[in-house]
């Protein structure tokens, strides 16, 4: 091993499968890669869970087996086939590896790119074996954006934000398309106060929006969310989600929250020709409550919000940078868990005491 690459022997921890609802789980030693053009290898100065992983482990999710999970994290570089980017810098980099040549790549929708790779959910083979970043070291192939992190931003805050937050700044980016809201002060709706929800509340006060709503049926959440600027909105009853919010009086929402059930109160809170940005309702149990016609009669704007591009990245880093002293970021995530003691991180995340558990290797 290249003693540039760090003193400890390189390892991940491998996931090969949910058995009675808890992950297999091994530690396992890898071998650093050979580089090629465009390839920087890091070593994982801190890891976060990212609640995608957390419907994995739990065999809500399926993936390829056997794999190193885990896309949410900050490296610091080590070797380097970029000359872009030097040895010692500290980085944090896209959840997705794209050819950058395909017609998806050149459309701007690099996250669907013909020969997408996505980070944490590679089949553990000779050629991925540190595809994640559950390990102590990722391999961050050409085609990956790469972004620097500045040096006043701690480890923890930065680490999610090539996941949430670079996916908010994209879902934030879809209003300024479709309404008037650039131009005029705008309200809001956030539908779920995870970290998906608290970022977005965040970028949505920095643009002017106000009042920006955010309703979850966890109070806990809703207090930290108040912190960014949010009026939190408690949902009594998660199978109803009927909102104390008067119909028609929003111009845009954000379901963020992955529940089917918050969708018929998103439509009714809509103003006429408002915009409702759908973001976390990633699975088939999705269907709408409303049908094209009340859409159409509402002059309403409907997106889907998949991932993001390397603008919004870029974008996530700086707003970090530029907010740092205005919202309380370290909060959301817990103090580190040793990468060995995955387990009970991943026990420790389940809890929903903090927004992000986060592994040290």
């Amino acid at each position: 091993m290249d003693t540039a690459a760090g003193a400890e022997m390189p390892y991940c921890m491998l996931y090969s499968g949910t058995s009675s609802g808890l992950p297999l789980l091994q530690r396992t030693s890898v071998t650093l890669p050979e580089l090629a053009s465009g390839d920087v290898l890091g070593r994982v100065l801190l890891a976060t869970i990212c609640g995608s992983d957390l419907h994995t482990l739990s065999g809500k999710r399926i993936e390829p087996t056997p794999s190193v999970l885990g896309h949410e994290a900050v490296a610091e570089v080590v070797q380097t086939n970029n000359s872009l980017y030097a040895v010692g810098e500290r980085i944090t980099f896209s959840i997705i590896n794209s050819c950058t040549a395909c017609g998806l790549c050149q459309s701007g929708f690099p996250q669907k790119c013909s020969r997408l790779r996505k980070y944490g959910h590679l089949v553990f083979s000779a050629e991925n074996q540190l595809y994640g970043c559950y390990a102590t070291h990722v391999l961050i192939r050409s085609g990956t954006a790469i972004e620097r992190v500045p040096s006043h931003l701690p480890d923890s805050v930065v680490a999610p934000a090539n996941c949430a937050l670079a996916t908010m700044v994209n879902a934030v980016e879809q209003v300024t398309h479709m309404t008037s809201c650039a131009e005029r002060r705008c309200s809001a709706l956030v539908q779920g106060a995870g970290l998906l929800g608290v970022y977005g509340v965040a970028l949505l006060r920095s643009k002017g929006y106000e009042p920006v709503y955010c309703s979850d049926t966890n109070q806990s959440r809703l207090d930290t969310v108040r912190k960014f600027g949010a009026i939190p909105v408690l949902i009594e009853n998660a199978d109803s989600c009927s909102l104390a919010i008067p119909e028609a009086s929003v111009d845009v929402v954000f379901e963020v929250c992955g529940q089917r059930s918050v969708l018929g109160d998103g439509f009714r809170c809509l103003c006429i020709g408002g915009s409702y940005i759908l973001v976390g309702l990633v699975h088939p149990d999705s269907r709408f409550p409303f049908t094209a016609e009340q859409v159409i009669r509402k002059c309403v704007h409907l997106a889907g919000v998949h991932n993001y591009n390397s603008k919004h990245l870029k974008e996530a880093v700086r707003f970090l940078a530029d907010t740092s002293n205005a919202y309380p970021y370290e909060e959301l995530v817990s103090p580190p868990f040793p990468l060995t003691d995955l387990p009970a991180a991943i026990d420790a995340a389940n809890t929903q005491r903090y927004h992000r558990v986060s592994l040290k290797p």
